[in-house]
């Protein structure tokens, strides 16, 4: 066993979690670090519009990107069952046939991105007084698709092994080179938001060339050849199995967000900057979870390759309390200090005002969303990602836009855009308490 990836088949269970979860962590810090020093700079230099124009164009990147990430969630199960199973020739395999998935994808990316962006902000019903930037910053983004396509696949495949260090490492460079980048272009050369964006690509650049380098020169039997990259079709169809129900979730539920957005937009620039500014503090405050979330997909992934099926059962059960508690307790500290937290991003009342708004609703209800993206991990982590699928689509995709669809032009209230979330939350939980009663998934 290589000092760099680690086994959770052994070894005190919560301790396995904790640690491998801790360095997510703050990978996963630092990566949030990239779209919020653009927010914060963007809002504080560039002023409301650049920041609504900026704060719209999250939900669409998420949308191109997110299905790839999940397919490449996939891959990381399947990298991970043979890592557990200690089939070092069918790993080898799947890390090379992901790395060639992964280059196809990033040209894809790359040409839909941009080529859709300005249709797909068209309508969203993008208030024209933002679009111009809007296009700038996402054709911008989507320039470098390659990019984070290549630093998703690279940091998959350490994860599945093990490995949760040295992404971090690379990610705190990155972050690093990205924030100093955002004050050069945007303050000193007057590059607007088309310089967050180039700042943005050219730090995810950084951190998948030193994922790539360490998986070229690594002397482990995870160690990418490059001559080795190629398309295996049966490899494929697993990977394509595993991650493709992950993929199209993250689409559905993106898409259902650019739903969601489309709704805030008809409230005007204020409430799209302050809306906006909340899902940052969101995103900061959700990361604990994520990275339980990730864990413990690794986690039960190695644990089904061993057969060890009562330890992932344990495993399981410690990162759904852990979770819901952690997820509570920022909750809460996001609904005190609403306030602060909106005006790090921008002072204008209006604007903190929306966002404070959002905060008092959600908040409250982050332990009904840890729940859900917890057994999703569990799930996919076992193999069954079709289940998460199928929840997210009718409770996180139908039901919204059937809610929002009916409520909004009935009360022209953008409460009912923040009421949405917590909602529908609590309905994908029901289902998952449900189905993890009456069924023995670890079996």
């Amino acid at each position: 066993m290589s000092q760099n990836s680690t086994s959770m088949v052994d070894g005190v269970i919560w301790k396995k979690i904790t640690f491998f979860a801790v360095p997510l962590f703050l990978g996963n810090l630092f990566q949030q670090m990239y779209n919020t020093a653009d927010s914060i700079i963007v809002g504080n230099l560039l002023g409301s519009n650049s920041l609504a124009a900026v704060s719209s164009s999250a939900s669409l990147i998420f949308m191109m990107i997110g299905f790839f990430g999940g397919i490449f969630v996939g891959a990381g199960v399947v990298i991970a069952r043979y890592f557990g199973a200690s089939d070092e020739e069918n790993m080898h395999i799947a890390i090379h046939t992901t790395v060639a998935v992964g280059l196809v994808s990033g040209v894809i990316l790359t040409i839909l991105g941009v080529w859709l962006s300005p249709q797909i902000l068209l309508w969203m019903g993008t208030p024209e007084n933002v679009m111009t930037e809007s296009v700038e910053y996402l054709r911008i983004y989507f320039w470098g698709s390659l990019a984070f396509i290549m630093y998703n696949v690279f940091v998959g495949i350490l994860q599945a092994i093990g490995d949760s260090k040295r992404p971090l490492y690379y990610l705190i460079i990155s972050s690093i080179i990205n924030i100093v980048l955002d004050i050069i272009f945007i303050a000193y050369l007057n590059l607007g938001v088309g310089g967050a964006a180039l700042a943005t690509i050219i730090s995810q650049f950084v951190s998948a060339i030193l994922c790539f380098i360490r998986l070229v020169t690594t002397p482990e039997n995870y160690k990418l050849v490059i001559k080795d990259i190629c398309f295996n079709k049966s490899m494929i169809k697993k990977i394509i199995s595993q991650g493709l129900p992950t993929g199209m979730q993250n689409s559905i539920i993106a898409f259902t967000n650019v739903v969601v957005q489309t709704n805030i937009n008809s409230f005007g620039e204020m409430a799209m900057a302050g809306v906006g500014a909340y899902s940052k503090i969101e995103g900061f405050g959700f990361l604990p979870i994520t990275s339980f979330t990730m864990a413990l997909t690794t986690y039960v992934s190695q644990n089904i390759g061993a057969k060890e099926f009562e330890r992932a059962k344990k495993g399981a059960r410690f990162g759904v309390l852990t979770t819901i508690i952690l997820s509570e307790v920022i909750g809460i500290v996001v609904f005190v200090f609403a306030p602060t937290l909106i005006s790090l991003f921008d002072t204008n009342p209006e604007v903190i005002m929306f966002g404070v708004e959002k905060s008092r609703v959600s908040g409250l209800f982050f332990f009904l969303l840890a729940y859900t993206h917890t057994i999703g991990a569990v799930l996919r982590g076992v193999g069954k990602s079709m289940i998460p699928m199928m929840v997210m689509l009718i409770c996180w995709c139908v039901i919204r836009v059937i809610f929002l669809t009916i409520t909004v032009p009935l009360t022209n209230s953008i409460q009912m855009v923040y009421w949405v979330y917590p909602i529908t939350w609590l309905l994908s939980s029901l289902y998952f308490y449900i189905f993890m009663k009456k069924n023995h998934i670890f079996e």
